[in-house]
């Protein structure tokens, strides 16, 4: 497991009010949630020309579709 930077644990304590797991690997960015969904409950993503889908379910769980 590697250490966490200072910088990155302040970056962490400064997200809202949610668990943040303690193995994020040192200097990998962290986004919550509520940082990439807004107040949608679905976003695209594009990765090497390829068009996928995430979306939150009402259960709360994540699911990726392409």
């Amino acid at each position: 497991m590697s250490k966490v930077r200072m910088q990155d644990q302040r970056e962490i304590a400064a997200l809202p009010n949610q668990a943040v797991p303690l193995d994020v690997p040192a200097g990998q960015p962290v986004f919550t949630t509520e940082q990439l969904f807004g107040s949608s409950n679905e976003i695209t993503i594009v990765h090497q020309g390829q068009t996928y889908r995430l979306r939150t379910t009402r259960q709360g769980k994540l699911v990726l579709n392409k």
